[in-house]
């Protein structure tokens, strides 16, 4: 129980660090839950979650299947470490967590979902859909609970989205990143950005955000410029050198999908050793440590930080709830913050503690 109190209580001060307010790579793989000893070093969700995180499960024994969009990424590792933490505190309840080999491995996570379904191994499903629509056919007619996490998925079997309010965190990076650009001495305030996967809903809520945030600053939104990064560093470094190309004069502020897009289009333009774009603010998602320590360092500006150990946390609570036959809300908020260099070194020592290198 004291291990319990404590850990609400780190949580609680890293909500209260931050301001305000998710991968790629490669290689897959499966996990049940999380060792004691790794569980000692996990938090627990932040303070606002629900009172039934400081409640053991009832005592019937359940299965709870996570299938994430990849466990190759530092981001899905803090939702897998949540996942974890939950089945650590819990004895009765098994989580198995898996996700395919990387974000654009849209096969590999179907037939997951399809022999996971059909197994009969599982009480309930949680999944961060590749493909929302794909998935919404995959689950028709289920029976079983079913939580979306991350990104959502528009089909009536999901009971409950847990995950960031991301068209409004997006928004308050998109006002975070005029007021920089302004601060750096831009007077013409133009912003791109290179988005996640096309069709994805959680790319198009981060791009629409954006656009909110920037516009209602007063800077001016190059919607039709956007470039679709796929979440992939090496497309947004190509999206970047097209920007320069197509932008002599320099833009103000690069709005990214997720902090390794940023980070790799930062480093495009240092490579280049184009001075016109020394200035222009880079924004990220997620609020990795990765993405602190590029903050720290000066190779990226700012990130919307998602806070993804309470998301995997509080998506299988839910699905605990649901199965002992609690009505959930439909979405649930698992929180964000901004991030720059004046607080990113307290995010990171707070990181560190929850997942230490």
């Amino acid at each position: 129980m004291k291990r319990r109190v404590l850990a609400v209580l780190m949580s609680a001060v890293l909500v209260g660090a931050l301001m305000g307010c998710g991968g790629s790579s490669s290689g897959g793989a499966s996990s049940a839950a999380a060792p004691a000893a790794e569980a000692s070093t996990a938090a627990a969700p932040a303070a606002e979650a629900s009172t039934a995180a400081a409640e053991p499960a009832g005592e019937a024994s359940y299965s709870v299947d996570v299938i994430l969009k990849t466990l190759a990424s530092e981001y899905w590792s803090y939702v897998k470490a949540g996942c974890d933490a939950y089945a650590a505190d819990h004895p009765n309840v098994k989580v198995d967590v898996k996700g395919p080999a990387s974000e654009q491995s849209y096969d590999e996570q179907q037939n997951m979902i399809e022999t996971d379904l059909s197994s009969g191994a599982y009480d309930a499903f949680v999944i961060a859909p590749l493909q929302g629509d794909q998935v919404a056919n995959l689950i028709s007619g289920q029976s079983a609970p079913i939580l979306a996490v991350d990104t959502n998925i528009d089909a009536p079997e999901v009971l409950s989205f847990v995950g960031t309010a991301n068209e409004d965190a997006a928004k308050q990076g998109g006002l975070a990143a005029v007021a920089a650009a302004q601060a750096a001495g831009w007077e013409e305030v133009n912003a791109i950005c290179i988005a996640g996967t096309q069709g994805d809903s959680t790319a198009q809520a981060r791009l629409d955000g954006y656009q909110k945030g920037v516009e209602e600053a007063g800077g001016t939104f190059l919607a039709n410029e956007t470039q679709w990064g796929e979440s992939n560093p090496e497309k947004a470094v190509a999206a970047m050198e097209a920007i320069m190309q197509n932008h002599p004069e320099g833009v103000a502020i690069i709005v990214c999908h997720n902090d390794d897009s940023a980070i790799a289009a930062a480093k495009a333009v240092k490579d280049s050793g184009n001075e016109v774009y020394a200035n222009t603010i880079f924004c990220g998602f997620d609020g990795t440590k990765t993405a602190c320590k590029a903050i720290i360092a000066g190779d990226e500006t700012m990130s919307v930080a998602q806070e993804a150990f309470d998301m995997g946390y509080k998506a299988v609570e839910a699905a605990v709830a649901a199965l002992e036959g609690e009505t959930l809300d439909p979405f649930i908020d698992s929180g964000c913050s901004v991030v720059d260099s004046s607080n990113a070194q307290s995010r990171l020592d707070q990181l560190n503690v929850y997942y230490p290198e």
